[in-house]
Order: C-alpha cells, then sequence, then structure tokens
C-alpha cells in the first residue's frame, strides 16, 4: 500500500538546451535522490494519485552478451506468451565511455517495409521527441538533420522538439519541404534558461514559420516541466500569453500554444492559458513497480485522471519511455525492457486514443554528466542505427 503524501525528490542532469527531467509524480512510500558532478537543479514530485492494484509478473532482462538478432527473436516469442515463473535478470552493465559513430548516410526514402533486418512494418508510434545535437554538443548542419529525418519517418509522422537554437526548427522544416519528409512538427520554446534565450527561441520561431509556412506546425510547447524545475505558475502562464499575443500580432494566431507538464503540476488555472493540456509522464524512477505491465497501466491512468481537469482539452502525452542501460528501480534498463515498454505502452495508449511522443528518438550522448539512463533512452543509438525491430512494436 502506498502512503498519501510521500514525495520523491529527483535531481535533473543534463544540458539546459533541450530535453527532459523525469521522475515518479506519484506518491511512494519512500525518497530518494539522484545527483551527479553537473547538477543544474533540483526539485520535487508529488502527486495525489495512488494505484490501486498491485501486479506480480516480472520482465526478463538481458545481458551484454547476447547479440542485437537475440534481442529481437526472443523478445518476439516473449510477446506472443507470458512465462509461467518470473526470472530475475541482472541489470545492464553501464557504458561511460564515449564511442565514435560513422558519418550519417545519403539521403534515402523512408522505408516502411522490411529494411536490412532493422526497420519493418508500418510505423508504429503516433509521435517521437526528437533533439538533433551532435554527439559532442554541437549544433548539426541541415544534410545531417534531413537524414535523421528520413530514418525518423520510418517511426512516426509527428516529432516534437524542444527549442529552436542550433536553427533546428528551421533546419527541421527546410529538410521536410525539400525532401518531401513524411512529418509533421510540435515546436517547443525553452525557458529554463530565462528571458533573453526565451526571446530568442521565440524570434527564431516567427523566423521560420514565416520562412516556411504553418502548414508542418500542429502546435507550439512553451517550456518544458518548468514548474517542476521551480518556475512559478504565473510566471510560467505569463510566458504563454505573451508568446499567444505575439503570434497573433505576427499573422500566426492559428497555431495551439500550450505548456509541458509533469501531470501533477497542471491546475485548472494552467490548463485554462493551455490550448492542450500537454502531459510528461514517466514511471522508469517509480519505485514500487515491479513488472512493466504495471507499470504502463500507471501511466495510462494518470493521463486519464487528467482528463478529470481538461474541461474537454485535448489530453497528450508529452514523453514517457524506457531506457536501455543505467539504473533506476526494480525493474532493469536493458534493450530487451525498452522494446518491451514501447510496445506496452503504443498498445496500450492507441486502445484508448491517445497521442503521444515517445520520448527519444536518438540517444543523447550529447547530455554531458548526465547518469547513464539519460543516455540510453533512444529507439535509435547514437550513431542513429535502430536498436530494434520497429515491427516489434505492432505486435498488440
Amino acid at each position: 500500500m502506498v502512503t498519501a503524501g510521500v514525495v520523491l525528490t529527483v535531481v535533473y542532469v543534463g544540458s539546459p538546451k533541450s530535453g527532459s527531467t523525469k521522475g515518479n509524480i506519484g506518491e511512494i512510500s519512500s525518497s530518494s535522490t539522484i545527483s551527479t558532478p553537473s547538477m543544474h537543479s533540483t526539485f520535487t514530485y508529488s502527486s495525489s494519485w495512488v494505484p490501486t492494484s498491485t501486479f506480480s509478473t516480472s520482465e526478463s532482462a538481458i545481458t551484454d552478451e547476447q547479440s542485437t538478432e537475440q534481442i529481437v527473436t526472443e523478445l518476439g516469442s516473449s510477446l506472443a506468451s507470458t512465462p509461467s515463473e518470473p526470472t530475475p535478470s541482472p541489470p545492464a552493465k553501464p557504458i561511460y565511455a564515449p564511442v565514435v559513430y560513422p558519418p550519417a548516410p545519403a539521403l534515402e526514402p523512408p522505408k516502411f517495409g522490411h529494411s536490412n533486418g532493422s526497420i519493418s512494418g508500418e510505423r508504429p508510434l503516433w509521435g517521437l521527441t526528437y533533439s538533433p545535437y551532435n554527439n559532442d554538443g554541437s549544433c548539426p548542419d541541415v544534410n545531417t538533420v534531413a537524414a535523421q529525418l528520413q530514418k525518423v519517418a520510418a517511426a512516426t509522422g509527428h516529432i516534437r522538439l524542444y527549442s529552436t537554437d542550433c536553427s533546428q526548427l528551421s533546419s527541421v522544416l527546410q529538410a521536410i519541404t525539400r525532401n518531401n519528409i513524411a512529418l509533421d512538427v510540435y515546436a517547443g520554446i525553452w525557458l529554463a534558461a530565462g528571458p533573453t534565450r526565451m526571446q530568442a527561441d521565440l524570434d527564431q520561431f516567427v523566423a521560420a514559420a514565416k520562412t516556411y509556412g504553418t502548414g508542418l506546425i500542429k502546435g507550439l510547447s512553451v517550456g518544458n516541466e518548468d514548474i517542476s524545475n521551480g518556475m512559478s505558475e504565473a510566471t510560467l502562464i505569463g510566458y504563454i500569453n505573451q508568446v499567444r499575443a505575439r503570434l497573433q500580432a505576427e499573422g500566426l494566431g492559428g497555431i495551439p500554444i500550450y505548456t509541458t507538464e509533469q501531470d501533477a503540476k497542471f491546475s485548472r488555472a494552467l490548463v485554462a492559458a493551455s490550448d492542450v493540456v500537454e502531459i510528461n509522464v514517466h514511471t522508469i524512477f517509480d519505485g514500487y513497480f515491479a513488472n512493466l505491465d504495471a507499470s504502463v497501466q500507471s501511466v495510462i491512468q494518470r493521463a486519464n485522471n487528467v482528463k478529470n481537469i481538461a474541461g474537454g482539452k485535448l489530453v497528450r502525452i508529452g514523453e514517457t519511455g524506457w531506457a536501455s542501460a543505467g539504473n533506476t528501480g526494480p525493474s532493469p534498463l536493458t534493450l530487451a525492457n525498452e522494446i518491451s515498454y514501447a510496445q506496452k505502452f503504443k498498445c496500450a495508449a492507441a486502445a484508448v486514443g491517445f497521442e503521444y511522443f515517445y520520448f527519444e528518438a536518438k540517444d543523447a550522448q550529447w547530455k554531458a554528466g548526465a547518469v547513464v539512463s539519460e543516455h540510453n533512452f533512444g529507439i535509435f543509438n547514437a550513431g542513429f542505427v535502430p536498436k530494434f525491430d520497429f515491427g516489434l512494436l505492432n505486435n498488440c
């Protein structure tokens, strides 16, 4: 049983450019803190949600010695049936050493059929978050972005950006337009670095929207988890209103404006300020889910709970995902569990009709000093090679 009122304290580590701060929002029976040498901010999560069921099925992990082919073959079989006796498995070994990856391949049309054993089937995900930074944190050129988006388009039809720095919004819109890539864009303005950066992001958004048109831009998130990082609700709502007023003055008033926050942080006032209620729901850090089925059910339940205050507005999941390495809780962070979580979540979200952005496209080696799990949420590795056959996600 979980006791109400106890919270989990999480330290967010990573680049302030863009990305995600993740942690538990449900109530738990203990508290814990994550820290690294490069700490940017500390914040506390809490919520009134309490799980009402218990589960006993556990997920199988894999060892580092297994090949990707073995992982895919074994997972394909495991999705069809549940073992009668759970088998405990050791956590994946963290990998800290930098890896040198080959340059991005030449542009080619998106492949929706079988592709050298790595991608098969229909595009399985509704949306995918995309941070285009090079592995060393530098900005990619438009050709690199285009090559990456050709691959992303094999997995989804919608991408979410967090910022406009590195000219990423312009590069994305240019790449999609010139190469006829089948993607829609949900843009972002970064608030955590302060008002000067916010204004620069807004100026770049307006310029990109006027240059490439608004046909591909389906929404704009003003900030990402800023209340969770200490910003007051009144300040955040002020930013949202400022952006909305600027876009209306620029003749861009048809674009939905909203923020993205953890589900427990949405009040009726924040809902009223947002055209869409976009929530980040990560259960990977929850200490009481012993298996992935319970973890996925929690995400769906929490998103459903937000509908109670949404006033009929669209509720969209802005982030959820699972890392393939690191250590955050009782369910091992392995490639097998990353695939299993993605498949189970995709099927659960599709069954109830939730739009969502799965976190994330590429392993984030650019997040200098971050914990191992933060580097390994991608469905592509840092060289933009698929980590598994995306066709497995369609096995609902």
